[in-house]
């Protein structure tokens, strides 16, 4: 292994460092990404759970803002359940955003090693190259076997490139699949709490007003009296 690192030259060692960042970011993200910790149906039937009974405080969005991502949305959408629906929608909306982002965390340095890992093995072939053909130029072609070893040997860095271009690749497609069935879940269920919050507050009973308190066919003063109001020159009792 060591001899065929030495082979390549110097550029394999930064190929080897670009797979073991990518290595280690697949690590973390698979980490990061399971479901118990994203979207948790726990979390999502808790929410609603709260919506309907109406008691909700502080240290119960606290518990289900810490405990996923999707639980930091929904918590989101409970804090503005009183507001109206657009100004709702909107908080969920940047808390999302939010999470979005964090779902996302590392997968550009992915793509980035993915883009660049080849680049840096096709350049330790053209410098291998290089010294292969400024090595005929000096000594002229001499023996065919040692300059084929020399080609084979400034091919290495592409073969190492692609294969840690390849292999980061699978797994960045795969954690943006993964992202993407996360988001979706998020807004339907993001959605879903925001109508039934919404469908809640409008079936509350609200109270009675002062004018339909009293009778229809009260007398103006009778009507008063009710409402509170006293006569003219007059108090109620």
């Amino acid at each position: 292994m060591f001899e065929f690192v030495k082979a390549g030259g110097w550029l394999m060692f930064p190929i080897i460092l670009s797979s073991i960042v990518a290595l280690a970011i697949i690590i973390e993200r698979f980490m990061a990404l399971q479901l118990r910790k994203v979207v948790p149906r726990d979390d999502i039937e808790r929410a609603r759970q709260m919506v309907a009974s109406g008691k909700v405080n502080n240290a119960v969005l606290d518990d289900l803002r810490a405990s996923s991502l999707m639980g930091r949305v929904l918590a989101t959408g409970l804090e503005s359940r009183e507001l109206p629906r657009h100004i709702m929608k909107e908080n969920v909306e940047e808390a999302g955003r939010h999470v979005v982002h964090e779902l996302e965390r590392y997968l550009p340095a992915l793509g980035t090693i993915v883009t660049i890992a080849p680049m840096m093995g096709l350049l330790g072939t053209v410098l291998g190259m290089i010294s292969v053909f400024s090595a005929i130029n000096a000594s002229g072609v001499g023996n065919p076997q040692q300059m084929a070893g020399g080609i084979s040997e400034a091919l290495i860095t592409t073969v190492a490139g692609l294969l840690v271009a390849i292999t980061t690749l699978v797994f960045e497609r795969y954690f943006k699949a993964k992202v993407d069935g996360y988001v979706a879940t998020m807004e339907r269920e993001a959605v879903r709490l925001i109508e039934f919050a919404n469908s809640s507050r409008k079936t509350m009973p609200a109270m009675p007003s002062a004018s339909a308190a009293a009778p229809a066919g009260a007398k103006p003063a009778a009507r008063r009296a009710v409402a509170g109001v006293p006569e003219r020159g007059g108090k109620v009792a």
